[in-house]
This record gives C-alpha cells, sequence and structure tokens, in this order.
C-alpha cells in the first residue's frame, strides 16, 4: 500500500494534481530534517560502545600511534563522506535523481556485481552492529547491578551476573522501538541518544582526569604495552591490529549516511548540509575519542581494561558509574534504531516489490490510540521486525565477546563502505582519467586502507579464536 501511495504521489505530483508544499520532488512526504538533526544521527550512530574501548586500544598502540591513528581514520572518514554525500543524487549532485540508500547509490555510478558486493557489505555490517549493541547494552545493564555488588559486599567479591536477561529486557524494548515505520520518525532518539552519548563519555573522561590529577601513577609508553613486561611479542602484534580494528569501527557510519541524508529536506541543497552535518558529527565525536582514549591510557596506562566502565576501572562513586552505564545503555537503544531501520526499509521494499498484492505484506491499518493520536500498523512489519530483534538478541546470547567482535565487525566495514565504494563512485562521477594524478593518489589511499582492514580483521580472529577456547555459552559471566 505505502509502495502504491508513493507510486500515485509521484504521478500527482507531475500532472500538478498534489499540492507540492506537501511533498518533495519524488512525491514522497516532505522532508524535514536539517543539518542539526543529521548531526545528531551522526553522533548517535559514531559516538557508541567504540569510544569506551579506545583507552584500552591506546595502551596497545602507545602515545604516537594511538593519537596517530585516531586522527588518520577521523580524517578519512570526513573525506570520503563528503564524497559519499555528493552522490545522494545522480547524476548531478545537486539537482539528479534521488538515490534512498547506499545500494540504490552503487547502482546509479558504479552497477553490475558491485551492487550486490555493496549490500553484502552493507546488510552484513549493519546485522553485526545490531548484535554488537545488544551484547554492549546488556553488559552495561549488569554493570550497574555488579557495581552496587561491589559497593555494598566489596570490590574483592566476584559478583557473578549473567547478561542474558538483559539482553531479553534490550530486546524487548527495541521490539516496542522497531515499530516506529522509518528513519524520518526517530529524530527525537537520536537527539536523546546524542545526549546520552555525551553525558557516559563526559564521565568517562572526568573520572579518568580525577584519578591523574589524584596522584595515580600508571605506567605508560610512547610505544604502548611493553614486549616482555606486559605482553609476549606475538600478543603485541595481534593486539596491535585489533586496537586499529576497534579505532575503525568507533568512526563507521558510512553505512547509513545515504538513509540519514535521505531525511533533509532540498533547501539548501542536500550534500552541503549532509557535508556540513559529517564535520560536525566528525570533529565532535573526534574530541570526545581524543579525551576518552589519552586521558584514559593516562589513568590506567598499559592496564586499561577493554572497557572502563564496565570493566571497572573505576568501582566509586558507584552512583556516578551507574548513571554512566544507564546512559550506555539508553544510547544503544537509540543506536540500535538508527542502525536497523536500513535492514527493515530493505526487506520491506523488496517484499512489497516481489508481492504487491499480498495484504499481508502491503496492508496498513489505522488504530486511534487516546492521547497519541492514529498510528499505522502493519502486520508484516510487526512479525518481521519483532522476528529480527529475537534473532539478534539470540546471537548475542551466544556470542557475548566485546573488543574481538568491534575489532572485527570494523575491520569488516571499513575499507569497502568507508573508503573504496565512495572513492570509486567519486571518481565515476567525475569522470577522471586514469593514471592521472588524483585518481593515483585516491587508488593509493583505498589500497592502504584496503590493507589496514586486513590486519585489523586477522587481529579480531585472533582474539575470537583466544576467547572460544575458554567461552561456554549461556553460562554466567564474570
Amino acid at each position: 500500500m505505502k509502495g502504491m501511495f508513493v507510486e500515485q504521489n509521484i504521478g500527482a505530483y507531475e500532472s500538478g494534481d498534489v499540492n507540492k508544499s506537501f511533498v518533495d520532488d519524488d512525491g514522497r512526504e516532505k522532508r524535514t530534517g536539517t543539518w542539526m538533526t543529521a548531526s545528531a544521527h551522526i553522533i548517535t550512530a559514531v559516538i557508541g560502545s567504540g569510544v569506551l574501548s579506545l583507552a584500552w586500544a591506546n595502551a596497545q598502540l602507545g602515545w604516537i600511534a594511538g593519537p596517530a591513528v585516531l586522527m588518520a581514520f577521523s580524517i578519512i572518514t570526513y573525506f570520503t563522506s563528503t564524497m559519499l554525500a555528493d552522490c545522494y543524487r545522480s547524476p548531478d549532485p545537486v539537482t539528479g535523481k534521488r538515490n534512498y540508500t547506499y545500494m540504490e547509490v552503487v547502482r546509479s555510478y558504479l552497477g553490475g556485481r558491485k551492487v550486490q558486493l555493496c549490500g553484502l557489505a552493507q546488510y552484513g555490517n549493519l546485522i553485526g552492529i545490531t548484535i554488537g549493541y545488544t551484547i554492549t547494552a546488556s553488559i552495561s545493564m549488569v554493570a550497574v547491578k555488579r557495581s552496587n555488588c561491589f559497593h555494598k559486599h566489596g570490590h574483592h567479591v566476584k559478583c557473578q551476573t549473567s547478561n542474558n536477561p538483559f539482553m531479553i529486557i534490550f530486546a524487548c524494548i527495541q521490539i516496542v522501538l522497531s515499530q516506529i515505520p522509518n528513519f524520518h520518525k526517530l529524530s527525537w532518539l537520536s537527539i536523546l541518544a546524542a545526549v546520552m552519548s555525551f553525558a557516559y563519555a563526559s564521565i568517562g573522561v572526568g573520572l579518568s582526569i580525577a584519578k591523574v590529577v589524584g596522584g595515580a601513577h600508571s605506567r605508560t609508553a610512547l610505544t604502548g604495552v611493553t614486549i616482555g613486561v606486559d605482553v609476549t611479542s606475538s600478543e603485541k602484534v595481534w593486539r596491535t591490529f585489533q586496537a586499529i580494528g576497534d579505532i575503525a569501527f568507533a568512526y563507521a557510519y558510512s553505512t547509513v549516511l545515504i538513509e540519514i541524508q535521505d531525511t533533509l529536506k532540498s533547501s539548501p541543497a542536500e550534500n552541503k548540509a549532509m557535508k556540513r552535518a559529517s564535520l560536525v558529527g566528525v570533529s565532535t565525536t573526534t574530541m570526545f575519542y581524543m579525551l576518552c582514549g589519552c586521558v584514559g591510557y593516562a589513568a590506567f596506562g598499559n592496564d586499561a581494561p577493554g572497557n572502563f566502565l564496565t570493566g571497572f576501572g573505576f568501582y566509586e562513586p558507584f552512583w556516578l558509574i551507574d548513571f554512566a552505564n544507564v546512559c550506555i545503555a539508553i544510547h544503544l537503544i537509540g543506536a540500535y534504531q538508527v542502525f536497523c531501520q536500513p535492514i527493515f526499509q530493505f526487506v520491506e521494499s523488496q517484499s512489497a516489490k516481489r508481492w504487491p498484492d499480498n495484504r499481508f505484506i502491503t496492508g496498513e491499518y489505522t488504530i486511534n490510540i487516546p492521547f497519541c493520536g492514529e498510528i499505522y500498523v502493519s502486520f508484516f512489519r510487526l512479525v518481521w521486525r519483532t522476528s529480527y530483534v529475537v534473532v539478534t538478541a539470540v546471537v548475542a546470547m551466544i556470542f557475548p565477546f566485546f573488543n574481538d567482535f568491534l575489532g572485527l565487525i570494523g575491520a569488516a566495514s571499513f575499507w569497502p563502505l568507508t573508503v573504496y565504494f565512495p572513492i570509486e563512485m567519486h571518481i565515476a562521477q567525475r569522470k577522471m582519467k586514469k593514471f592521472s594524478s588524483t585518481w593515483t593518489w585516491l587508488k593509493i589511499l583505498s589500497w592502504a586502507c584496503l590493507i589496514v582492514s586486513l590486519v585489523a580483521a586477522a587481529g579480531s580472529v585472533q582474539g575470537l579464536i583466544q576467547s572460544l577456547k575458554t567461552y561456554k555459552p549461556f553460562q554466567v559471566q564474570q
């Protein structure tokens, strides 16, 4: 029904039968997003659970390589995001036809099998992120309970708690929120999540500063953890690779950039507003990342935990630790929606195209709820989205790792989605000549980032293998 409605609107728009103040040039409902709402979406997507592992990542890389890698990924991410923003419309970035998804953008500029490869990389990455956020949200919820236990019984008590009940709670919340029809209705949730991300990142930085000022003399080094003292030579190599993957994950939002851009109103031009939003989003997150990574490393040194708020780098004040972890959980509730909405939209649009006459798939029903007004309910949306949330929760229960999982997701998504496709589409859009100076250095950048992704993936896989040796599914974790 929705697809039919859009087609009717397009026809009516072209014939002049629809009031053009209510619809855009493609016949869809008028977009109202601004660079500020887009910035909120980006910050929600970027400042995620990855920020909490940056002190650990800096400990593996040291004072020189750690900040340098953070800045390098920041610059590369912003640079390629501007290229991707110019591809939202084709062939002209201002007046061309809209592309609603990353796959449609790749289809317009590159075509062929690259469209399928993009879809595999994007949606595989989005699924991985939603699983990862289920894991990390439950870890934060567990940390609240353990923090209270440590405060009551002392730091020497194990305070074992299972993550599984909290994953179920998180999934129940997501089942409700997943009924939000599309990205355009998510602005309020993203703004709330962005505020939460600022809150817990600030608390982490504040506690780290307090620890340093309080006279904590943690052992640090220009090159990070020391071979023969902290780790063996092979562990140093694998941890370095994994740390690079963690940092790559911390900047990943290209998977949802086009979907975010599709929420923007057409004046000013969407690509200009998106570039501004990207600059604000990436600059803001880089500032927090530098603070969390560097100040956290100064506070904990080479013994920095993988997650300094849930790994109990801090025990007191316990109420502030509790508040920070609640903020993390609320942020991840919103971030989950930012990353799962493109998956929902893809499956629902493809199903509607394949079975346009199936009322279960295309039908929507109006329900009037007191104080909320009319809402539109689709039985297919209800069943499919609920099933997706349940499956991701079950997988998360079986696979509850943190740093290794973050690194693997970052490595798998960084090169194809953040670097390769934006560069290839930019080359196609500008019709660059092969072996010209610009073409050559863009290709060098792409190949260099591929090597980074491969070594990061290797480090993460090795970490997962080590974790699997001692892990038993569905058992209480310490």
